[in-house]
């Protein structure tokens, strides 16, 4: 199994790309949330949130069965493209970021509700389009809810394991995490390794957690 940096790496690494890859989609649906009115818009909220209230390895079965060789996606990605999902490191990430979509947009939504509507009205009466009014006027007073977002969605995929295990299985050196790796070693009882990428990951999540209060509380000011 690889070492303690090479299984810190791979998490980080998976757990930024997990986060990069759900950053426009869910900074977008979170400005919609905030600012548009439609029928069956409380659908999408709940379908929005069901990877918090649903258990990990159920929202993992549902990307196996997505992703897998008769899955719609499946189809799509390995006999289209030839490109393999399930159980490689593509999958990790794919797990990772719809397990931290969620949080995500409600960070960014409630940023997105805070923003004074008057603000982007004064930029579109002096000649300013949908984009522009949105990046430089929304987004901006909003930065501090979003990156908040970012950093607690970060968190989350780096504990992410459940529908990690479920989609990408538990393979060393391809897609094995630090959460996956502690269990495994639990597993072999070999529980002074485990501890040891236990405080690893509490040290990470930590880190990301303080980052994102400190983010919040700066917001409030």
């Amino acid at each position: 199994m690889p070492g303690t940096l090479q299984l810190t790496l791979f998490t980080v690494g998976i757990a930024l790309l997990g986060t990069l890859l759900i950053l426009p989609p869910g900074i977008g649906l979170a400005w919609l949330l905030a600012r548009r009115r439609w029928r069956g818009k409380v659908v999408l909220e709940t379908v929005v949130a069901l990877p918090l209230v649903m258990p990990p390895v159920a929202t993992g079965l549902i990307l196996l069965k997505l992703f897998g060789r008769r899955g719609a996606l499946g189809v799509f990605f390995e006999r289209g493209l030839g490109v393999d999902i399930v159980f490689t490191w593509k999958a990790v990430v794919i797990a990772t970021a719809v397990m931290a979509f969620p949080l995500l947009v409600r960070a960014a939504r409630v940023a997105f509700e805070e923003v004074n509507p008057r603000m982007e009205q004064v930029a579109r009466t002096l000649g300013a389009g949908p984009w522009s009014v949105f990046f430089t006027v929304t987004l901006p007073l909003a930065r501090r809810g979003v990156l908040a977002g970012c950093v607690l969605a970060f968190a989350r995929a780096l504990g992410e394991f459940g529908a990690t295990m479920m989609f990408a299985g538990f393979i060393p050196g391809r897609t094995g995490t630090l959460a996956t790796s502690i269990y495994h070693l639990v597993q072999l009882g070999d529980d002074s390794a485990a501890l040891k990428l236990l405080a690893v990951s509490v040290a990470l999540s930590f880190a990301a957690l303080a980052a994102s209060e400190a983010l919040l509380r700066r917001g409030r000011t």
